[in-house]
């Protein structure tokens, strides 16, 4: 039963969240601060937190910034009433894995916690994967360039898995999206260039040639210039 940590200070929200959850079977937590969810993290370790944008005192935003500083990869789902992409952007930016704008319907919001915690699972049949001077290891979600560890965040963790896989093959963009977020949007959602831009730069920030290379009007491919 996978544990799921709420923190939002709407409360007529929060125990339509719970209900919902513990419907769907999942061992729910809650709080209605960013402070008062601090020990449930630490002492639950819960295997997803879903968390709203606007609190008073410390927003979610500030938290999800501190969760990610003690490199925790615990995957988030940000709930916003900020549907600007420059809100979005902010928000993946600062760490979150997955964004739902309010108003959302609970089947929706289900549909987006089961695709992040199929991402979370790892494949026991091969946990160990090398391409050229990268390296990622699923056991220990280690990734290296050249002998240096990569701080990825859980989502350019899972995009760079699904590259590894998949070496010199063209991965075309619903595959990407269905494979790292779930689901296969077509429309001006512009969440996997933004990540792919991040993992470049972090492959690329101690010197190292591209290896993520853009294949117009497709997608991505992971090979070597």
């Amino acid at each position: 039963m996978a544990k799921i940590l709420i923190v939002d200070d709407d409360s007529k929200l929060l125990r339509m969240l719970e209900r919902t959850l513990r419907l769907e079977g999942f061992q729910v937590f809650s709080a209605i601060s960013a402070a008062a969810a601090m020990p449930i993290l630490v002492d639950n370790q819960p295997d997803l937190l879903i968390l709203d944008w606007s609190m008073p005192e410390m927003d979610g935003i500030t938290l999800l910034r501190q969760i990610r500083e003690d490199k925790n990869t615990l995957p988030v789902l940000m709930l916003t009433a900020r549907d600007a992409i420059e809100s979005r952007v902010e928000g993946l930016f600062a760490g979150a894995d997955d964004y739902l704008i309010k108003p959302f319907a609970p089947e929706e919001l289900t549909a987006r916690i089961q695709a992040l915690l199929r991402r979370t699972a790892a494949d026991p049949t091969l946990t160990f994967f090398k391409f050229s001077d990268i390296s990622l290891d699923l056991k220990t979600h280690e990734a290296k360039r050249a002998g240096r560890n990569l701080m990825l965040t859980l989502t350019e963790f899972n995009l760079l898995t699904v590259f590894m896989r998949h070496p010199g093959k063209v991965l075309e963009r619903p595959a990407l999206l269905g494979q790292v977020w779930g689901y296969a949007n077509q429309g001006e959602d512009n969440v996997l260039e933004l990540y792919v831009g991040y993992l470049r730069r972090k492959l690329e920030q101690f010197g190292g040639s591209r290896v993520i290379q853009t294949v117009r009007g497709m997608g991505y491919i992971l090979k070597e210039e």
